[in-house]
């Protein structure tokens, strides 16, 4: 049987169902894939957990390490957890208690770990047999009402035990911790905030179900990392992020200037950003100064060598000082204490993860149980409904114990009423009980307290405790119903609990949230004019000076000259790929000398499937008309064109067999465009009709065009007319000037056909006549 018959093959379903292979591989992965998502990766908007640490949370809890417990080896914790809820591998278990005890992961441990639990460097926990653990005081948050009916109970994996579907969590505990995991489709990355903060965000919340995400991004501004470190977006794209959520923050390390003897100073790193360590940063200075070469390259790229060069000047030394005293102390000593202080910290900051990106990813299972990105209203929205339910439930829980209570001791208080004859009646009656219930019109379970009762608690003061507590527990009972009864005082309750915890649990904010630029480094370049050379074959360099004679520029055989640009070094060239992406690189970075240069395609990841059509240098300022062969263009200063990627950027937006015209200088008082079509075609226009794009596109069209027929050329003119180029009688080369009244005739609106010159020559090309 082949492959195609095995695909179609017929199986038999557990229910007897006939299904072919293809759809019982579609059915079996679809069951694994929502294991994954809601069974392993994805934790829970109501108690913020995933399945494996509140199975961890849960079996501490029922093996009574409290907070104040003394602590036991994690592979006898591990092993419970195993045994009894979670049946997979015991690695995986450990590692998940180990991050629940790692406090530069979790913004509000879990759990309190005895021993090596790992650094924030990357070293690994040692194994379990060596340490020990228990849980931490917040985490009875989670725990402490699991006993009062808050949540369901299922059957564990082989129905011998019962586990908790949730934790009753008092306060919203995925956004206290925030969580990270990937499942089949879907990944969560979800960061951790301020205790103190997510707690007036739900109170303000409970107090007015309205309030709207701007009214709670004022009392939660932010995230709270572990190990602190300085969020620089803007409050905007922060506001944006937990709107939708979905975005990513830029976060930068926390530094101080340390001042020594002689003048000298010395930066020192004390906080970093989520998921950068000391031994990463010190890796990055290591590749930056000493580099290696890349694959498939014989040499270091331009790029390596300059940021070499670059640091090398700048950085004498660097060592990890962090130890006990200071979890974070990574120390950068200058090269001289002349240098400028800004400019060594923001070279360290663009070179490194000293300033890194940290993503966010609000994906969670919901109160309904099905997996879903929320912004930061609904979250809030869903625990609180969670935590009313809970509390409801709690309340119910207690009511019933109450009730219950009062029940046992109403019976009682009929012993003590009439214990004369309640003890002839046990003396005398053949079946005590049901004579009992008879006489008094007592309750089963009246009757049966009233059998079990001691002979001491028929004392006198016995019943006045009972008298007591029969008071009490009526008041309480008037209280919960009331409770139960009122929504004005269940959110009065909910919000006295919040606050409460907050009071006892909270901490300051580590997280500076202030805005700030991207730190940007650019290498000291001496300013000097260069001529950049360009051959047809894309072969790049730059010589010295400008006002070089063309013809002593060599090239390789059957390679010639594209253009030689008169630019200086700050400058950039930028290439144009056939599909309207375009590639910089800065002339400083240009080989020099006698030789032929090297290829820009060495200088830059070129697209897959394109190749470099157009070459131009300059400065940002300078801009530049932008045309398709189809007919569409605009206006752009060079310096949008600029990237720091390798890869360059999608600018120019070409249609399906377009390609992009020439790139054409904008020269200052240029006011019209001139556009000659492949049939001939000439049509001038104001400049005013033109378009702006800083950020590219397509642009306007600037010439109608007849089917088969192309934009040949585009480019900015002024009053003194253009020059056509063209074969005359004969096929001899010439040129035209068409000027004043001549030029008139072709004066349009933009997207109009134009006609052709009144003119014996066969147009191909036009120069302005301020060119000349």
């Amino acid at each position: 049987m082949g492959i195609t018959d095995d695909l179609f093959a017929e199986q038999t379903a557990p229910d007897g169902e006939q299904l072919t292979l293809g759809d019982y591989a579609e059915r079996a992965y679809l069951d694994y894939a929502v294991s994954v998502v809601k069974g392993r990766a994805l934790p829970d908007v109501c108690d913020g957990q995933k399945p494996v640490q509140r199975r961890i949370l849960y079996a501490m809890s029922e093996m009574g390490l409290a907070s104040n417990a003394k602590p036991v080896k994690s592979a006898r914790v591990v092993g419970d957890v195993l045994g009894k809820y979670h049946p997979h591998g015991d690695q995986s278990a450990y590692d998940a208690l180990v991050r629940l005890a790692q406090d530069f992961s979790m913004r509000y441990p879990l759990i309190d770990g005895q021993g090596n639990f790992g650094s924030r460097d990357g070293d690994g926990a040692a194994a379990m047999r060596y340490t020990e653990a228990r849980l931490t005081p917040i985490a009875r948050l989670l725990l402490d009402e699991i006993d009062q009916g808050t949540v369901d109970f299922m059957p564990n994996y082989d129905g011998s035990f019962e586990e908790p579907k949730l934790l009753p969590a008092r306060l919203p505990f995925l956004l206290l911790n925030g969580a990270s995991g990937i499942a089949v489709g879907l990944a969560t990355e979800i960061p951790s905030h301020n205790l103190r903060e997510v707690a007036h965000a739900a109170v303000a919340m409970i107090r007015d179900p309205k309030i709207g995400h701007a009214g709670l991004m004022e009392k939660l501004p932010g995230p709270d990392f572990p190990g602190g470190g300085q969020i620089i977006s803007s409050q905007a794209e922060i506001s944006a992020a937990y709107e939708t959520g979905r975005g990513s923050l830029k976060v930068r390390a926390r530094w101080k200037i340390e001042d020594l003897a002689r003048g000298q100073w010395q930066l020192v790193i004390t906080e970093l950003p989520p998921s950068t360590s000391g031994q990463k940063v010190l890796e990055e200075i290591e590749e930056l100064t000493n580099p290696k070469i890349k694959l498939g390259k014989k040499t270091l790229t331009p790029e390596q060598i300059q940021t070499k060069q670059s640091m090398l000047a700048l950085l004498d030394a660097v060592r990890d000082e962090s130890g006990r005293d200071s979890p974070v102390r990574l120390v950068f000593e200058p090269k001289s204490s002349r240098i400028d202080q800004t400019e060594f910290v923001n070279s360290l900051l663009a070179h490194t993860s000293l300033e890194s990106n940290a993503a966010i990813n609000l994906v969670m299972i919901g109160a309904d149980g099905r997996p879903r990105q929320k912004g930061i209203v609904d979250i809030l929205h869903e625990w609180i409904g969670f935590r009313f339910v809970t509390v409801t439930r709690r309340t119910q829980h207690r009511l019933g114990k109450v009730n219950d209570r009062i029940h046992i001791l109403e019976g009682r208080m009929i012993v003590f009423l009439n214990i004369d004859e309640v003890i002839r009646i046990i003396r005398e009656a053949d079946d005590p009980k049901q004579a009992l219930i008879a006489r008094f019109n007592l309750s089963d379970r009246q009757a049966e307290d009233i059998l079990e009762i001691r002979l001491r608690q028929l004392a006198r003061l016995e019943a006045i405790k009972i008298e007591q507590e029969l008071s009490d527990l009526r008041d309480e009972k008037t209280k919960l119903e009331e409770l139960l009864n009122s929504d004005a005082a269940m959110k009065r309750v909910l919000i006295k609990e919040i606050e409460g915890d907050a009071k006892q649990f909270g901490d300051d904010r580590r997280t500076l949230i202030q805005q700030e630029k991207r730190a940007t480094f650019e290498a000291r370049v001496v300013d000097e004019p260069v001529t950049v050379v360009v051959s047809q074959k894309g072969w790049v360099r730059a010589l010295k000076g400008h006002g070089l004679d063309p013809a002593s520029f060599t090239f390789k055989q059957g390679d010639g000259l594209y253009a030689a640009f008169l630019a200086r070094t700050p400058d950039s060239l930028i290439a144009w790929g056939s599909k309207g992406r375009v590639y910089s690189v800065p002339v400083a970075a240009l080989p020099g000398g006698r030789g032929d240069g090297v290829p820009v395609t060495s200088l830059i990841e070129l697209e897959s499937g394109t190749h470099l059509l157009h070459y131009f240098a300059a400065n940002a300022e300078q801009q530049l008309l932008l045309a398709s062969s189809n007919g569409f263009g605009f206006i752009a200063k060079l310096g949008d064109l600029v990237s720091r990627q390798k890869a360059g950027k999608a600018f120019m937006t070409i249609d399906e067999g377009a390609v992009p015209l020439a790139p054409m200088p904008v020269v200052p008082g240029a006011t019209y465009v001139a556009c000659l079509s492949s049939a001939g075609r000439l049509l001038v226009f104001g400049m005013d009709e033109m378009k702006t794009l800083s950020g590219g596109g397509r642009g306007v069209i600037l010439m109608g065009l007849d089917p088969k027929e192309t934009l040949r050329q585009a480019l900015a003119i002024d009053a003194r007319g253009v020059v056509m180029i063209g074969t005359g009688r004969g096929g001899k080369v010439r040129d035209e000037k068409l000027s004043g009244s001549q030029l008139q005739l072709h004066l349009g609106k933009r997207s109009r056909k134009g006609r052709a010159p009144d003119s014996s020559l066969k147009v191909t090309d036009l120069r302005p006549v301020f060119s000349e």
